[in-house]
C-alpha cells in the first residue's frame, strides 16, 4: 500500500494532503511469489482552487485549536488574508490563521520546521474532513511574511552577486515553501537561473548565470 501511494504521489508530483486515495485491494504477499496480487489504489485530486467557505474555515480552526491545546500551547488565533507565494502557486489567496501568545516560539522551530509540519497536519485533516484542499497557512506572530520577504531580498542580492561575479551560489539548505519563494523572485530574470539540488532537508537552490545563446 505504501508502494502504491508513492508512486502515485511522484507521478502527481503532489503530496498526500493533495489527494484523495480509495484502496480498492490492499493485494497479496502469496507463496514463495505464488498467488500474489499488487496493492491497487485511486487516486483523485483533491480541488486545488476552491476558495474556503465558512464552515472549513471554522473546521480547520477547529482542528488547529485542537493541535494546540494538545500540545499545551495557550494562543490566540486570527483569521487574515494575505497574497504569500501560495497564491502564485495554487492560484487562491491563501487564508492565513496567525498564532499569537507568550510560548508560541517553539511553534516555529528549526528553519520554521515545526510551524510547516503543524500546517501540514492542519492541511491534511481539514482536506479529509471537507474533501477539498483548503489553501491554509498557518503562521506565528508574522514569521512566515516576514521570511517571505526577507527571501525576496536575499534572492535579489545573490542574483545581482551572480551577475557581478559570474559564479554561481548555493543557498543554506530550505524548505520547499523557502525554496519557491526564490525561485518564483527570480522567474523573470533574464541573466540569471535557479535549481534545486541535493536530497531531503539538504535540499537547496542554486542560482547560477543563464548561458547565451
Amino acid at each position: 500500500m505504501e508502494e502504491a501511494t508513492q508512486k502515485a504521489l511522484t507521478q502527481l508530483n503532489v503530496g498526500l494532503d493533495e489527494v484523495e486515495i480509495t484502496v480498492l485491494s490492499e493485494g497479496k504477499s502469496g507463496i514463495l511469489g505464488l498467488g500474489s496480487e499488487d496493492a491497487r489504489i485511486r487516486v483523485r485530486l483533491i480541488d486545488l482552487k476552491k476558495k474556503p467557505d465558512s464552515e472549513t474555515l471554522e473546521t480547520a480552526r477547529n482542528i488547529l485549536e485542537n493541535l494546540l491545546t494538545k500540545m499545551g500551547v495557550a494562543a490566540k488565533i486570527t483569521v487574515e488574508q494575505s497574497k504569500t507565494v501560495l497564491s502564485e502557486e495554487d492560484e487562491a489567496e491563501p487564508v492565513v490563521f496567525n498564532i499569537a501568545g507568550d510560548d508560541t516560539g517553539i511553534l516555529i522551530g528549526r528553519r520554521g520546521q515545526t510551524l510547516e509540519a503543524l500546517q501540514y497536519f492542519v492541511r491534511l485533516i481539514t482536506s479529509r474532513k471537507t474533501l477539498s484542499k483548503t489553501p491554509i497557512v498557518i503562521d506565528v506572530e508574522g514569521y512566515k511574511q516576514r521570511r517571505y520577504e526577507d527571501l525576496r531580498i536575499l534572492a535579489a542580492n545573490v542574483a545581482n552577486q551572480v551577475k557581478a561575479t559570474g559564479s554561481s551560489i548555493r543557498l543554506e539548505p530550505m524548505s520547499a515553501y523557502e525554496r519557491r519563494i526564490i525561485h518564483l523572485a527570480l522567474a523573470n530574470d533574464l541573466d540569471v537561473k535557479t535549481e534545486s539540488t541535493g536530497e531531503g532537508n539538504l535540499r537547496r537552490v542554486v542560482v547560477s548565470l543563464k548561458r547565451k545563446k
